[in-house]
């Protein structure tokens, strides 16, 4: 294993409860994971990039665009799983976990996460939060909290406002709350430790899968972006990120 080679997976199974096939989904001509990859391929810092997947047709329009899939095992409980598997076989020492729904990722926040993962090797894990502005969204058990130390560690992950403000939350939130981005980079052997741990009574509470890596004494670094993103997540979303394309083209 090299600790300095860093490579980032993009898990993309077919199957999606609101949304099914959506990896291939077309947004402005185009299969949404192939935006993903486009966006992806932009980090600097990556050694080489993967598409996890556990359908072929996946893997044939990621080939055919030229890139590398690896084909996983189909009943992964989650995409860490997944990722964990496609590197297997592979010498990296730092993985980056890119959601397969996410086609404007930021490349620039990859190299970030990659950075801080080389140059602090204490680091276990690393991932991004977005100050939260809106009361809504901090109330809102979909937009997960997480808070941090001094030194920018995940100190807990959780649905709910935390912390909880005991003289009554500030209209603006942003200076205090934080809304957690799902992307990890991991150390290999700390990603090997999470999908061989069984789930936690915390994560399996919240259904928060980085709580367990939390149980498990975790050193993550939070590093603060001001891109939340935006995922396919439903026929709406596709509309939403075709106008957001035009804007950035």
């Amino acid at each position: 294993m090299n600790e300095r080679v860093i490579i980032g997976v993009i898990p993309a199974r077919y199957a999606s409860t609101r949304l099914p096939g959506k990896s291939l989904v077309e947004i402005a001509d185009k299969p949404l994971i192939l935006h993903v990859l486009d966006r992806v391929r932009m980090a600097r810092r990556l050694d080489s990039v993967l598409v996890a997947t556990d359908d072929d047709r996946i893997r044939e329009v990621v080939e055919g665009a030229g890139g590398t899939a690896v084909m996983t095992r189909a009943d992964h409980p989650s995409g860490t799983d997944r990722v964990a598997e496609a590197v297997g076989t592979t010498d990296a020492g730092v993985i980056i976990n890119i959601q397969g729904d996410e086609p404007l990722v930021d490349p620039d926040l990859i190299d970030r996460l990659a950075g801080v993962m080389i140059e602090n090797p204490g680091w276990d894990m690393g991932t991004a939060a977005v100050p939260i502005t809106d009361l809504d969204d901090l109330h809102a058990p979909s937009v997960v909290k997480v808070v941090t130390g001094a030194e920018g560690q995940a100190l807990y992950f959780s649905r709910a406002p935390i912390p909880y403000a005991r003289n009554g939350f500030p209209l603006d939130p942003s200076a205090i709350y934080k809304r957690h981005i799902g992307i990890y980079a991991y150390r290999r052997a700390f990603l090997d430790r999470i999908v061989a741990s069984p789930p936690t009574v915390l994560e399996e509470t919240e259904k928060l899968e980085q709580l367990r890596a939390l149980a498990l004494g975790a050193r993550m670094v939070v590093i603060e972006t001001d891109d939340i993103g935006i995922g396919v997540d439903t026929p709406e979303d596709v509309a939403k990120v075709e106008k957001l394309l035009q804007q950035v083209e």
